[in-house]
């Protein structure tokens, strides 16, 4: 039986029999509930990224980073079952990574959670997959137009594994070495922006460029912004959850952490709108949606340690300086075709340092039990040299680690990711699934060698047009 009782309030009693004296701990409905809710709404991000992924792209891969978006989640749910947990969050673990004492989720039901005693494993568990869900999505945007889809399935679960969990173990687990040193991250800077970030750009280099770089050919415009844009809604939405949800509780922090999410996505859209204004003369939606994410990357590692005043500064320093990183890739040569390396991992950057300056001990208090010694706001200048490590930290790892991946994949038959150059052509959606965005997709044109001549995969897929409206 399940060591738990329902007082008169609806609140659940767990009475702690290992304490001496023996203890009971109440966990308060209303916590609980908050904190599924912000799953279901952390839930609907990793689709978000699908859509705003796939509407960057042209339509021949336009499928492909919608499935991946499913994909992920389902193998990050059978491989955060099967120990991504237990080498996160077990308490028995080292500095780095915890052992298996929550083996295929063992033991995780009633007790308090490793995150806050407020509410149960349980439900720390599922609230915590997906985080380790959306991060690897984040990162094979990386693969994008150019990667088979079958070998993602090995890369998503070895990644998570390899990457995510001693990232998150030693950010997030009272044992790891970056929560003891005092690092603030409060929802994810480092284990899932910066490490899904710097892993797109390890991967980008792996693969190599795409078919055309450097010609008119890849100067393509989104083929979707519809998409996009309901991409974009799909984070902010679910960002309530990804930051309001880490407070653990239904309290004056998680509102807090709430109204400096809106306002810092707020503000980075509009930033990083004008940015592009200066140049073009338009109004972009893809500027805005880009600037939106990137404020939002910005303010998690912050939301449950700053006021609303700088949340302002979060959202036009990470329009600011994320628009500009995204010529890195022009400087460097490397071919991150959907700038995630600029948002995410630059904007996680920004996110760490911003949080070591404008930190305040007053607001992490706003739950009635946080305590810490701020960050340049209060005087703790020993903050900023704390956030700068772990942003090295985690930017080294993932990029050495999600390197070593890719190569050994590279010699293991059938996980060798990618595509032949006839397959680029086409797209991924017709040569790795068969199937298309749309019933309609404009292959005539898009598969048109106009900039390098004729080739048999364009005349192959000539007559197949050709087919198709005969038979129509």
């Amino acid at each position: 039986m399940v060591n738990i009782t329902y007082d008169a309030s609806g609140s659940i009693d767990w009475y702690d029999a290992d304490t001496s004296p023996p203890s009971t701990v109440v966990y308060n409905p209303g916590d609980i509930a908050w904190v599924l809710a912000s799953t279901a709404l952390v839930w609907i991000m990793v689709p978000g990224v699908g859509f705003f992924y796939s509407g960057l792209l042209r339509r021949k891969n336009a499928l492909s980073m919608i499935y991946l978006s499913m994909m992920t989640l389902a193998v990050v749910s059978f491989q955060w079952f099967f120990w991504g947990f237990s080498l996160a969050f077990s308490e028995t673990g080292s500095r780095f990574i915890g052992d298996l004492k929550y083996f295929g989720l063992k033991g995780v039901l009633e007790k308090p959670s490793i995150g806050s005693s407020r509410i149960p494993s349980i439900v720390f568990c599922v609230y915590q997959l997906m985080f380790a869900a959306i991060t690897p999505m984040l990162a094979l945007g990386g693969f994008a137009e150019r990667a088979h889809l079958g070998p993602l399935l090995f890369f998503v679960f070895a990644w998570s594994t390899l990457v995510y969990d001693p990232i998150a173990c030693w950010t997030w687990n009272s044992n790891g070495w970056t929560f003891v040193l005092g690092g603030l991250d409060f929802a994810g800077g480092t284990p899932v922006h910066i490490s899904s970030g710097t892993a797109a750009l390890a991967i980008s280099i792996y693969l190599g460029r795409r078919r055309g770089y450097g010609t008119e050919a890849l100067a393509y415009k989104p083929h979707n912004i519809s998409y996009v844009i309901l991409g974009t809604i799909f984070l902010w939405f679910g960002w309530f959850g990804f930051n309001g949800g880490s407070a653990l509780a239904a309290n004056l922090r998680a509102a807090q952490a709430c109204i400096v999410t809106n306002l810092a996505a707020s503000v980075g859209g509009l930033t990083w709108m004008l940015w592009d204004y200066r140049i073009e003369r338009k109004w972009s939606a893809v500027g805005f949606c880009s600037g939106a994410v990137a404020g939002l990357v910005a303010i998690t590692p912050g939301s449950g340690f700053v006021g609303s005043a700088a949340a302002v500064l979060f959202g036009v320093m990470a329009g600011t300086v994320c628009n500009f990183a995204t010529q890195l890739k022009f400087l460097a040569g490397w071919d991150d075709s959907l700038d995630i390396f600029a948002s995410h991992a630059v904007g996680g950057i920004v996110g760490n340092i911003l949080t070591a300056l404008f930190a305040q001990a007053s607001v992490a208090g706003f739950d009635g039990f946080t305590e810490i010694p701020g960050g340049w706001l209060d005087h703790h200048w020993i903050q900023l040299p704390k956030h700068l490590a772990d942003s090295a930290a985690g930017l080294g790892y993932s990029f050495v680690m999600t390197t070593i991946i890719l190569w050994i994949m590279h010699f293991i038959p059938g996980l060798r990711l990618r595509v032949s150059e006839e397959e680029e052509i086409i797209g991924i959606d017709e040569s790795d699934m068969g199937e298309y965005a749309y019933d309609y997709v404009g292959l005539e044109t898009e598969l048109k060698p106009s900039a390098y001549g004729r080739s048999t995969a364009y005349d192959m897929n000539q007559m197949e047009l050709k087919e198709r409206s005969s038979s129509a």
